[in-house]
């Protein structure tokens, strides 16, 4: 297991979990190409033991380790602030969805593109700053705390599934703008659009709508997208 830098300069640490040497340090170098510091553990046990020595920003999980799952890793994250990432074989999309309700940040299917994945690290790391500087978000009568996880309606909490959450985050995140179909989807999922299809999109925004009810206006700019305020 390689030791993870001090981050007293502000280098970001991401925490790897990847049982699969080639795979590891390729994904090593990529990263500390980059500037960040990494840790790689092989399992479980060892990114336990990499937990207990140090604070990360940033987790990448491989969803099958020789002694459990990315998910056993995700539960000993739980009360950090680091945003997390799986890697996995498995693209179908009810693990997809369970990932997100999980609290993945991220969600990338192997084989996958390292420029792409490296902006999707960029994205979780910069998403994850944002909300510590500036945690609470409004758009129209809904209040989304990025820090907690939480919505609320006119003051009242407001229940959502991770990917209602998340949409509804995107809009407050980019209020007013006009966002393209695609542009939300790559957001949102997988930039690829590999494993949404996008009517998928039209069914969460037609759910969103009906929570917030006349709180917030999300227009439909036919042919284009959608535009939040």
């Amino acid at each position: 297991m390689k030791a993870c830098r001090d981050s007293a300069d502000g280098t970001a640490r991401i925490l790897l979990v990847e049982d699969d040497a080639m795979i590891a340090s390729g994904l090593i170098y990529a990263l500390e190409q980059e500037g960040y510091a990494v840790t790689r553990a092989g399992g479980v046990r060892a990114a336990r033991g990499a937990l207990a020595d140090g604070r990360f920003e940033l987790a990448i999980l491989d969803m099958q380790l020789p002694d459990g799952t990315g998910s056993d890793v995700r539960e000993a994250l739980r009360g950090t602030d680091a945003a997390v990432i799986f890697l996995t074989v498995v693209d179908d999309e009810g693990s997809i969805v369970r990932a997100f309700e999980g609290g993945a940040d991220d969600y990338v299917t192997k084989p996958f593109r390292l420029r792409e994945l490296l902006a999707r690290v960029k994205r979780a790391l910069n998403a994850r700053g944002g909300a510590t500087h500036s945690s609470i978000l409004t758009l129209g009568g809904a209040s989304i705390d990025a820090q907690a996880g939480k919505a609320y309606l006119n003051g009242a909490p407001l229940e959502l599934t991770a990917l209602e959450y998340r949409l509804l985050l995107t809009f407050a995140q980019n209020k007013g703008r006009l966002l393209t179909r695609a542009w939300i989807l790559e957001s949102i999922w997988d930039s690829s659009g590999n494993f949404v299809e996008d009517n998928t999109l039209t069914v969460y925004i037609k759910r969103l709508r009906e929570k917030l009810g006349a709180a917030v206006n999300i227009e439909t700019v036919r042919g284009i997208g959608y535009r939040a305020d």
